[in-house]
């Protein structure tokens, strides 16, 4: 269900449909029970806190810790998924290939 981007093993973001309420646990997450595109990734504490605070359309965290999703609509700020994307790939991929990345 969705894609998935993987660095190695590591999923580091999903990007799925809700419709009708299914995938339930993903629609119960979102607070929505669709039509709805969301969005999820791996974010630090400080961070995570901060983007729940500071918008409605971010909820978690899910499954683990440190696990954040995103309703992704017409008010996304591309820059910014571009920048928590890259900071999930960071977090999930192994030392020597999260230090290629530009910092």
């Amino acid at each position: 269900m969705g894609t998935r981007w993987k660095v190695r093993a590591n999923t580091f973001a999903h990007l799925l449909e809700v419709m009708d309420g299914r995938p339930e646990a993903f629609a119960r997450a979102a607070g929505t029970a669709g039509p709805a595109t969301v969005l999820t990734f791996r974010c630090e504490a400080p961070e995570l806190a901060a983007l729940l605070g500071g918008s409605d359309r971010f909820f978690g965290p899910l499954w683990g810790r440190d696990d954040l999703g995103v309703l992704l609509d017409d008010r996304t700020d591309w820059a910014e998924i571009a920048e928590l994307l890259t900071d999930s790939y960071r977090l999930r991929a192994p030392k020597k290939l999260a230090a290629q990345l530009p910092d």
